[in-house]
């Protein structure tokens, strides 16, 4: 089959996140399957025009701006070399309308919807805009395609929006990492450290993460903080600056982008995973966390809810705020018994969240059938 994929991102963009390495996993194992898949992405600065990567073909179109025009006109130019017999068309902020011009069978693919995201990461009136825009849009999506999403927050996001339960498929949000094989192989910091992980972004709201150590700090005087992420952007900055002027700046450190190695290190010294976003489709940082012996402190929002079993595996705050986060922290490692306790039920439930099992719901929700995986 061949398997055309609409989507702004590919793992190599500058802002690649969870999403990403979802996708490329999936369309790696569609590729190891014998299926043809194509990706038409956005292009980015140094990114070559093309590449392939574990049996899979990127076609970069357009910018950031642009692709969703760049990457239909591609598709029409190219519509017999492609010969589509399927396209996925995945919605990350803005739909491709592919349905419209595709001319063969239509998935549409939701991580999340963006609902509030617009006024973190868009400047007016383009934030109001797009606030506007997305239930119309949504609207007009809705033909009758068959829908794919990662979690049970947004499957209900696009239920308020018209769509029907019948036609969505949920398939399982998997980790690459592999959960580490005992807990007592990682030991954790001597001091009681929070990590801050992923893009310096608006919407993932940091400053509330240092605000609330700071609260939290005046509990436990021996607490710190490591915030790891790119810091290049406007308010990236302005968390760089927070820290450098909060009055425990010598208990915060930077690291900066970390390596995936960097990455995997400090999740598993590290007491506490500290996620504060907007909204999330699942909140992947939450699980890789928890299969390193990590248990999260998360914002009760779509997605978070989702990643963290309230009171098992992690805790979900009683109002998105740093003081609900700092009180969260405290009574996390408040209690060192109830903290292993969720300690191991996170790191146990991470072993179930695998590709193969989530290349399983999706191949099942392309219709592709257990015979192709």
């Amino acid at each position: 089959m061949n398997i055309v994929w609409f989507n702004f991102k590919d793992l190599d963009h500058p802002q690649a996140g969870g999403a990403e390495v979802v996708n490329e996993e999936l369309a790696a194992r569609l590729a190891a399957a014998g299926h043809t898949v194509t990706f038409l992405v956005a292009g980015f600065p140094g990114g070559a025009p093309t590449t392939e990567r574990r049996g899979f073909r990127v076609i970069r179109t357009g910018n950031r701006f642009s692709c969703y025009l760049a990457a239909g006109a591609y598709f029409r130019r190219h519509r017999a070399e492609l010969a589509a017999d399927l396209v996925i068309d995945e919605c990350n902020t803005m739909p491709f309308f592919a349905g419209f011009y595709a001319r063969t069978r239509t998935v549409l693919f939701f991580h999340m919807l963006c609902r509030r995201i617009w006024f973190y990461e868009l400047p007016q009136p383009f934030s109001t805009i797009g606030y506007l825009l997305e239930p119309l849009y949504l609207r007009l999506l809705n033909r009758g395609n068959h829908v794919i999403t990662v979690s049970e927050s947004t499957k209900k996001d696009l239920m308020r929006h018209g769509y029907t339960a019948g036609n969505i498929s949920l398939i399982s949000e998997a980790i690459q990492l592999a959960p580490v094989a005992s807990l007592g192989s990682v030991p954790k910091f001597p001091e009681p450290t929070l990590l801050s992980h992923g893009s310096i972004r608006p919407m993932k709201r940091t400053l509330d993460q240092i605000k609330a150590f700071e609260l939290a700090k005046a509990y436990i005087p021996n607490l710190r903080l490591i915030v790891s992420g790119d810091a290049t952007g406007a308010y990236g900055q302005q968390v760089l600056s927070y820290i450098k002027a909060s009055p425990h700046a010598d208990s915060i450190k930077y690291a900066g982008r970390t390596t995936e190695a960097e990455k995997i290190t400090l999740m598993r010294k590290c007491h506490a995973l500290l996620v504060t976003s907007v909204k999330e489709g699942w909140g992947l940082v939450v699980t890789e966390a928890a299969s390193q012996g990590t248990p999260a402190v998360v914002y009760d929002v779509d997605g978070l809810r989702d990643s963290v079993r309230a009171g098992t595996t992690g805790l979900v705050t009683s109002a998105n705020t740093p003081a609900a986060l700092a009180a969260s922290v405290q009574e996390l490692l408040g209690d060192p018994a109830r903290y292993e306790r969720m300690r191991s039920a996170g790191w146990e439930w991470s072993k179930s969240l695998n590709f193969d099992q989530s290349y399983k719901d999706f191949a099942g929700a392309l219709g592709i059938g257990q015979n192709h995986q």
